[in-house]
């Protein structure tokens, strides 16, 4: 297998990794208690999704 010929410039190397940074999540408020909570995830403090409860609430 082939070896590099010559180092790659922080240039370059930089300009690869550009495109790799994470992006934060933007929580929206839950419909039945107004908390926070991720979009498409059962709201964690009531534990309703769409209207309809899926899971217990955690305390």
């Amino acid at each position: 297998m082939q070896a590099p010929k010559r180092r790659t410039s922080r240039s370059k190397r930089n300009k690869r990794r550009a495109h790799d940074a994470l992006t934060p999540v933007n929580p929206v408020s839950c419909s039945n208690c107004g908390e926070p909570a991720l979009p498409h995830r059962v709201c964690r403090h009531c534990g309703t999704y769409r209207g309809r409860e899926m899971a217990a609430a955690r305390e």
